[in-house]
């Protein structure tokens, strides 16, 4: 379902869904899809960026935060209102680092996992309370780098390993408290990140290649709106 075909849903009515990297790329294109009928939480950096971004949608407010400063996200999760629990949390920011495991540093291999891995981990712990009330789900934006591993790639693949694990632990001790936790692989996307990756490889970035942002989101609003009965676990998703 798109927002194009679904219909309105009255603000009062709308289940919260909080969406990290909201500014562009693939966590634009999720708020988009989910924008029809929910209550958007728009994650990001810039607050004044954020805060016309939700001017856009139907039902929206800003979540403005550096995800990887445990103090000013803490503040951040504290001041959000939810007074019917959070219906979920999408985790859609993320960083490429490349190299190889000559080339890179200590401190790139800590970057990838501090953004990729520990960051949605603490805003998850944080969020738990919201999204076990309202029996939410959590849904990570993996890639296909978090089942292979490639010459130069080995930061960001491991980082994504590792992001995989976390979903299959949290998966198991959330059951009990109704919470869903969705583990999504895209392919290739056609997005800033893919530039950076085709640059890496110095190889063409040619757009038709690769599938559109909005495609993955709506893998994402499958998650979501499932039914309460079942769950997408792990779901991968390739460019034809």
């Amino acid at each position: 379902m798109s927002i194009t075909d679904a219909d309105p849903v009255p603000t009062t009515r709308r289940p919260a869904v909080l969406i990290t990297g909201a500014s562009r790329g693939i966590g634009r294109a999720i708020a988009d899809e989910l924008a029809a009928d929910h209550h958007l939480i728009l994650g990001g950096r810039d607050a004044d960026m954020l805060a016309d971004l939700a001017s856009a949608f139907p039902s929206a407010e800003p979540f403005a935060a550096d995800l990887t400063d445990v103090d000013a996200l803490g503040r951040a999760v504290a001041a959000l209102e939810l007074p019917e629990g959070l219906a979920g949390v999408v985790h859609s920011a993320g960083i490429l680092v490349s190299g190889t495991v000559e080339d890179l540093s200590a401190g790139e291999w800590t970057r990838s996992f501090a953004v990729n891995v520990v960051a949605v981990a603490e805003l998850t712990r944080l969020l738990l309370p919201a999204l076990r009330q309202a029996r939410g789900t959590v849904v990570t934006i993996n890639s296909g780098s978090g089942f292979r591993a490639g010459s130069g790639g080995g930061a960001y693949s491991a980082s994504k390993f590792a992001l995989r694990a976390f979903t299959d632990a949290l998966r198991i001790e959330e059951h009990e408290h109704g919470v869903r936790v969705s583990s999504l692989h895209p392919g290739r996307v056609a997005t800033d990140m893919q530039r950076e990756l085709r640059s890496f490889e110095r190889g063409e970035y040619r757009e038709d290649d690769y599938m559109k942002p909005a495609t993955v989101a709506v893998t994402v609003g499958l998650a979501l709106r499932l039914p309460p009965d079942a769950s997408i676990d792990t779901l991968s998703v390739r460019p034809r």
